[in-house]
């Protein structure tokens, strides 16, 4: 079994079913793609996940417990975190102010008022946030503004915020959208990097083949909110179903 089980999960948004009997197995310290046309069904399912959405029918299940009607919160406490297509971060505060957060706010539940006395002090939070930006290369810009950085940079602090609150799931929603190629590349490499180094299991969503073929060990393909195939990248690359889904190629009989 994988660490997230994804069993008979269907969803309906009124006469439309954006997911369709959906089963999942992402195995632990891997990095699964989840790959398909716009529209099918990747973002609703990526919301199944950390329990944004409730599916009609089906379970989501992390390290054998359901993430379905959790709050926010208690899926960070239970190891997962999401890093968004539109950067998640706090503009109007420095880069340093953003790292602090999560530092602060650690899994275990510190940021609640019945757990005050566990909050850590303050020089243990500028410790963490410090090493967190200098492992992310983010150093340089500790005093800057976040609304001034560059996308690519911008991507790195959240990833770094998420990575903060040491959690055994990353749930990247198109992590390189909008970004330009040296960017994208860069982000490439800090996920690999980041995979190399902790013990932590990645799911992707992402339209840039040279992104997904770069980072994943198994691709999952959707078309109309129906897995089509499951397989790993060599043998996702030119699968008959896949070409259909995407380029509306179908076979002929020799």
């Amino acid at each position: 079994m994988g660490i997230l089980e994804v069993k008979n999960v269907g969803k309906r948004f009124g006469g439309l079913q954006a997911l369709n009997d959906v089963n999942l197995s992402v195995a632990e310290n891997s990095v699964h793609a989840i790959i398909g046309p716009n529209g099918a069904g990747k973002s609703t399912l990526l919301n199944c996940f950390v329990g944004k959405l409730i599916p009609d029918t089906g379970s989501v299940m992390f390290d054998g417990q359901s993430v379905l009607g959790r709050k926010p919160y208690e899926i960070n406490q239970m190891g997962i975190s999401r890093v968004f297509q539109t950067p998640e971060i706090f503009a109007d505060l420095t880069v340093m102010e953003n790292m602090m957060i999560p530092c602060f706010a650690k899994r275990d539940g510190a940021f609640r008022m019945h757990a005050i006395e566990s909050i850590p002090n303050e020089k243990d939070i500028i410790a963490k946030a410090e090493h967190m930006l200098e492992d992310m290369n983010l150093s340089d810009h500790r005093d800057m503004h976040a609304a001034s950085m560059s996308r690519g940079d911008k991507r790195r602090l959240e990833i770094a915020m998420c990575l903060a609150q040491d959690p055994r799931l990353l749930l990247l929603d198109e992590p390189t959208a909008g970004m330009a190629r040296a960017d994208t590349n860069n982000t490439i490499d800090l996920l690999k990097r980041i995979k190399d180094e902790r013990d932590i299991t990645i799911a992707i969503i992402e339209h840039d083949m040279h992104v997904v073929f770069s980072l994943a060990e198994r691709i999952t393909v959707l078309a109309q909110g129906t897995p089509l195939v499951e397989d790993t990248p060599d043998n996702i690359k030119g699968h008959p179903k896949v070409r259909e889904a995407y380029l509306g190629e179908t076979q002929t009989a020799a």
